[in-house]
């Protein structure tokens, strides 16, 4: 009797641990995930540019002013070119008030770069209408369901689409994507060359219902790289619409996918194994 007493008194202890780490230090210490990226595409003046990608900040549950000053520091601190963010800025059922959202402007308008800002609603941003108030007001460019090209030193540019939350708006995958696939086919047939070509989407399972031959880079948000990362159980956690394809990376056809991690939780405000983070991109041309 004692060493069974004593065996789950150890169960006890050691679940007490890991609830008690998952709460309240697996969801601080924002840690950076860099990859190089290599295709015949990317232009040559582009080689060393740098892409940040950030996800998933659910204002209002393990993040708010303080933590996202510290959020934008680590995004500076890496110098980047391009900043992209793959949405999902609010948390849904949290209430934000306007002094909340001033603030929210003000820290994300201290993002710097030398190409440009970009951001993409995540669901719970949708019908968020301060959403796009505040990605202009600190000068991102909202590129929902459509693209823009970056030029850098020379005249041949790389394209950046972008598509909204495919859980939110019921819009067909292929009505979304049409703009940005009929620009780059445009531009195949007028240049008679290949143009290196990132969409930004919020859902990656939706990666299926693309036409892949269009994108040299896909990144996505959404699944969190599953906040409790344990084997079997980190299936529970996983998100309608990142079922399929939730880990760090994935090589599907030609097409790099890279899913972020994100950078605050969903309602289960714990991460285990699984520390928030910002990914960094540096593009090379083979």
């Amino acid at each position: 009797m004692k060493h069974l007493l004593r065996f789950f008194l150890f169960i006890i202890c050691l679940f007490t641990c890991i609830f008690l780490y998952s709460k309240y230090i697996g969801i601080q210490g924002t840690i950076v995930k860099e990859y190089r990226i290599k295709n015949e595409n990317i232009p040559k003046h582009f080689n060393g540019i740098k892409i940040v990608h950030f996800s998933d900040i659910h204002y209002g549950i393990t993040i708010k002013e303080k933590e996202l000053k510290n959020i934008v520091n680590k995004i500076n601190e890496t110098k980047p070119d391009i900043v992209v963010f793959t949405g999902d800025l609010f948390e849904k059922k949290y209430k934000i008030t306007e002094k909340e959202i001033e603030k929210i402007s003000s820290i994300f308008s201290k993002i710097e770069t030398t190409l440009g800002k970009y951001a993409i609603k995540g669901e719970n941003d949708n019908e968020k209408e301060y959403f796009e108030m505040i990605m202009t007001n600190s000068n991102f460019i909202n590129i929902n369901d459509t693209f823009d090209y970056i030029y850098y030193k020379e005249y041949t540019p790389i394209l950046l689409g972008g598509i909204s939350s495919n859980l939110a708006n019921k819009k067909d995958i292929k009505e979304k994507t049409a703009i940005i696939e009929n620009e780059i086919t445009t531009y195949r047939q007028n240049n008679n060359k290949n143009i290196y070509s990132i969409l930004l989407m919020h859902e990656p399972d939706f990666i299926e219902e693309l036409d892949l031959t269009q994108y040299n880079l896909i990144l996505a948000g959404h699944s969190h790289n599953g906040q409790i990362n344990i084997p079997y159980i980190q299936k529970l956690f996983l998100e309608k619409g990142a079922k399929n394809y939730y880990k760090n990376y994935y090589k599907i056809k030609k097409t790099d996918l890279y899913i972020s991690s994100g950078l605050g939780t969903n309602e289960y405000a714990y991460r285990l194994q699984n520390k928030p983070s910002i990914n960094i991109y540096r593009l090379e041309s083979k």
